[in-house]
């Protein structure tokens, strides 16, 4: 009998015996770093002299690793390798497809350190982001492998006298994977076996910065006993590969993270109809967000600052979740506003290596590029209350930035910053507050510090986010507790880690039989 879901444990590394299996695992990547990484088509492993370079963004000397880059040709091989293997795959019984998963949940807790030290390396986040990553990784594994298991015999619907109804799930066909650097482990790893277990097979087309955590996993899934073409690697240039698979006449559906420009790219091209192709392609696609934290004047404003400074800066405010906006009502304003300042200048900003490090570098130079452009822009429409500098010469260092006395309307507070950079509002009183933070063409995340009851409930109805949280952080759902993903521009209304996430992979049918 399977147990019951339960999320895996978050690390406590102020004990000294997980500690030390930190740095064990960064001595294990320490000790393949700079390595050579194949595509996987159809379980053969192909290299090719073009690589994907993956740097450490906290040493940008540092050498990750270089993975094969696949182009069109191979791209096409992957798509046939997927084709043949869904022949087979979509027949394999359910449970069995559960147990690779189980199976590779339990390899990636045996490794969870060096997994997490990787994480550190590639995507520079410091520990305990890193430790998150690859726990919300393992709980999507457990999580769907049990929604399988869950759904398999479909669900009853009525017959009559002499007649036998059933309505049942099916897979779709081949899924093309496309993952953000953001979370390589957890979101890559998510929405790849959501796409396996529920029988169908994929092309994985992971982030260019962050490429080797994810050929860590194939290794993975090949371990677990995952056959040959059910999981096929293809990194490789949004431009040559991304298009042309999201176009390709056998594509049955796309799932993608990442920005909001390129997954309405993806949705419109994904319209259209190719030559030869027979179905309307399926688009997943979680795109982003603008999120507010509501403060009232009824809040425990200790918690308030807290949980701003937490949400806005955590992984350097790299998440689709992060707090970018704090509306506050004028009665508090100033208090929370001075008191987040006074706790973001206690941050530390270092190598994430460093345990007592909370925030590292920011993605790649074009990220640094991005987040001291808004920063610019922030200085001239509102009021730099600290940080708003950045250090490139080593590694892409931004300080936690704080900025004070938007305009609702102000672009820093209506465009996505991706960075550690939060501006403040303030509102006349709490429906004020509910008003702007309603304001965006994004509705992913948000959340309400307040003690009044009425409030609470009024924001519940409308403040229209797709992940609300009241008296805590906005970021940090976990998988199967607060199932995630967002409304308007923030996606396609899909929850990922929950109930119904499944049944987006898959289509039903109704057989009726006569006695």
């Amino acid at each position: 009998m399977v147990q019951p879901y339960k999320h895996e444990p978050f690390t406590n590394f102020k004990d000294e015996v997980n500690r030390e299996g930190y740095l064990t695992g960064l001595k294990t990547v320490e000790g393949y770093l700079g390595q050579d990484y194949d595509l996987v088509i159809g379980g053969e492993r192909i290299s090719t002299e073009d690589k994907i370079v993956s740097y450490n963004p906290s040493n940008k000397e540092e050498v990750v690793g270089r993975v094969s880059k696949a182009n069109r040709d191979l791209a096409e091989k992957a798509m046939q390798a997927a084709v043949e293997a869904f022949k087979t795959w979509r027949k394999v019984k359910p449970e069995t497809r559960a147990d690779v998963l189980f199976k590779a949940a339990a390899i990636i807790r045996r490794r969870k350190h060096e997994f997490s030290a990787l994480l550190t390396k590639e995507a520079g986040k410091p520990w305990n982001e890193a430790d998150a990553d690859t726990a919300e990784a393992i709980d999507f594994l457990e999580f769907y492998a049990r929604q399988m298991l869950k759904i398999k015999d479909g669900v009853p619907v009525e017959s009559r006298p002499n007649e036998y109804n059933r309505y049942d799930y099916i897979p779709l066909g081949v899924g093309i994977i496309i993952s953000p650097w953001n979370f390589p482990l957890a979101i890559m790893a998510g929405t790849t076996v959501a796409a396996i277990v529920t029988g169908n097979t994929v092309l994985l087309k992971p982030a260019s910065t962050t490429p080797v955590v994810a050929a860590k996993f194939v290794e993975v899934m090949e371990e677990a006993g995952l056959p040959a073409g059910v999981l096929n690697f293809v990194p490789g240039s949004g431009a040559e590969v991304g298009d042309y698979l999201v176009d390709h006449k056998d594509t049955r559906f796309v799932s993608f993270t990442g920005s909001r420009d390129v997954g309405l790219r993806i949705y419109e091209r994904s319209s259209k109809l190719s030559e030869g192709q027979i179905w309307l392609k399926r688009v997943i696609a979680e795109m982003g967000g603008k999120d507010t934290m509501v403060v009232d004047k009824d809040a425990d404003l200790e918690l308030a600052a807290q949980a701003i400074t937490a949400s806005a800066f955590g992984f350097s405010g790299q998440k689709c979740s992060a707090c970018s906006r704090a509306v506050i009502v004028e009665d508090v304003y100033d208090q929370v506003l001075n008191r987040v300042v006074e706790l973001t200048n206690e941050l530390k900003l270092d190598d994430p290596t460093d345990q007592s490090t909370f925030m590292g570098p920011v993605n790649d130079q074009g990220a640094f590029d991005k987040i001291m452009s808004y920063i610019e822009i922030g200085k001239e429409e509102g009021r730099l209350m600290t940080g708003g500098e950045g250090d490139s010469s080593k590694g892409y260092f931004i300080k936690p930035t704080v900025f004070a006395d938007l305009d609702p309307k102000a672009r820093i507070m209506q465009e996505e910053i991706f960075g550690p950079v939060v501006a403040f509002a303030k509102a006349k009183d709490f429906d004020h507050a509910l008003e702007i933070a309603n304001n965006t063409e994004y509705g992913l995340t948000g959340a309400v510090i307040t003690r009044n009851r009425e409030n609470i409930q009024k924001a519940r109805e409308d403040f229209h986010v797709g992940n609300l949280y009241f008296n805590r952080g906005c970021t940090g759902a976990i998988v199967g507790y607060q199932p995630f993903g967002g409304f308007n521009m923030s996606g396609t209304d899909s929850k990922a880690g929950g109930p119904d996430y499944l049944l987006l992979h898959m289509q039903a049918k109704t057989t009726s039989e006569m006695y």
